[in-house]
């Protein structure tokens, strides 16, 4: 049973959790994406999600203790240089999970986490979605759109016959 179990526990003890957790938030700051199994990535992102909140503030103290979890000072750098002034509108939810299929050696679940402001794809993506297909009532517009034209003709004619007239 899995009484009072708030966290996924990997099958590591609690030290060797941390410090695998502390080198893959790095590689995903450093990187913005890194491939895992869903398992590891469903625990990255409780791990990591936290100190993404944490930079938006960029004091000493929280550069303090965003360090104190992830043990690198280039990532820490990363972190609060380039991805907390990117995220700073963003209210939560910074990455993305997105399952890939299953490892060859033993069928685990695999899984992309990803920074969600950095991935150029996606964001062109929902930009091209954001336009809205043409429907059955835009038809209604087409002659309305002939009509100018036919005004237009309707305005040159007169003009060529009151040359006529003179």
């Amino acid at each position: 049973m899995r009484h009072n179990r708030s966290i996924n526990h990997l099958g590591r003890k609690s030290g060797h959790r941390k410090a695998m957790l502390a080198n893959m938030a790095c590689s995903l700051i450093m990187h913005k994406q890194i491939e895992t199994t869903l398992a590891k990535a469903k625990a990255l992102r409780m791990y990591v999600e936290p100190l993404i909140t944490k930079a938006k503030d960029d004091s000493t103290h929280s550069r303090r203790t965003v360090f104190s979890y992830l043990k690198q000072k280039e990532a820490v750098t990363e972190l609060f240089r380039t991805v907390a002034p990117k995220i700073a509108d963003r209210p939560g939810g910074y990455t993305r999970i997105v399952k890939t299929g299953f490892r060859v050696g033993d069928a685990a679940d695999m899984a992309i986490i990803e920074l969600v402001d950095f991935n150029e794809a996606a964001l062109t993506a929902t930009k091209k979605e954001t336009k809205k297909p043409a429907t059955r009532r835009s038809r209604k517009s087409a002659p309305k759109a002939e009509a100018p034209k036919a005004e237009a003709k309707a305005e040159e004619a007169p003009a060529a016959e009151e040359p006529k007239a003179e």
